[in-house]
């Protein structure tokens, strides 16, 4: 009897684990990340009546005032000052909106002090080191040694100055990023680059997929299809 009982708990342990490591890497986008995916993509794009429809399911499904925001302010870096800013006032417009007709809508948290006294390119730098898992000490390479100064941009503006602020987690900033990359087009390595970053701050195969089948019903096949061969060269490289 004792003996089928310890093979009872033996087999129970061992069906266990796995049950759970599947639910963890089956796990779907939420909400707010569909809705991220899809106001950085309408954003890059310039549709501002679909935009304006989406910021409003962005804040319905529980996106604060403030992660708009972040979101719309993050993605300057990625498709410019006019989207960015056509994408904020459109935000500004709705708000109003919402606010006649008694919406109260949730502020959220504003981006907590940088306490770090390292220099900005050292935190940016090690942000970056972060992300991509690969060190940043090395020499300079490819358009980083073509034009240093982008680089020096790159680390103390994007990765210490917007990075670094936390209203946005890394997932939510990747995601972001790579809508507006996918929606762009034409810039298949940088796109492979930040799909890989998405990998390495905890976004699932899975949930990558769903991000591509966003893309194809918010903004179109033709961009979906060239971000699913980037996608697919990424998860083949990690086999």
């Amino acid at each position: 009897m004792k003996a089928l009982l310890r093979l009872t708990l033996l087999l129970a342990v061992l069906f266990a684990a796995p049950m759970k490591a599947q639910t963890s890497t089956d796990q779907d986008l939420n909400s707010k990340q569909r809705a991220i995916i899809r106001i950085s993509a309408i954003t890059a794009k310039g549709d501002l009546l679909k935009l304006k429809q989406e910021l409003n399911k962005g804040l319905d499904a529980g996106l604060t005032v403030n992660q708009i925001k972040e979101t719309l302010v993050h993605l300057y870096a990625y498709c410019g000052f006019p989207r960015s800013i056509r994408g904020l006032q459109t935000f500004m417009a709705l708000l109003d909106e919402r606010k006649a007709k008694g919406i109260t809508d949730t502020i959220g948290a504003e981006a907590s002090p940088i306490k770090d006294e390292r220099s900005k390119y050292e935190r940016g730098k090690a942000v970056l080191a972060e992300l991509t898992k690969t060190s940043q000490d090395g020499p300079k390479i490819g358009y980083s040694a073509f034009a240093p100064e982008i680089d020096v941009f790159l680390k103390e503006h994007l990765f210490a100055d917007i990075f670094e602020r936390d209203v946005l987690t890394y997932s939510e900033r990747e995601l972001a990023t790579v809508s507006v990359i996918a929606t762009i087009g034409d810039a298949e390595p940088m796109l492979q680059s930040h799909l890989n970053i998405c990998l390495n701050v905890g976004l699932t195969p899975k949930q990558l997929q769903e991000f591509v089948e966003i893309i194809k019903t918010t903004i179109g096949g033709k961009e979906a299809s060239a971000a699913q061969k980037v996608l697919n060269e990424v998860l083949q490289a990690k086999k």
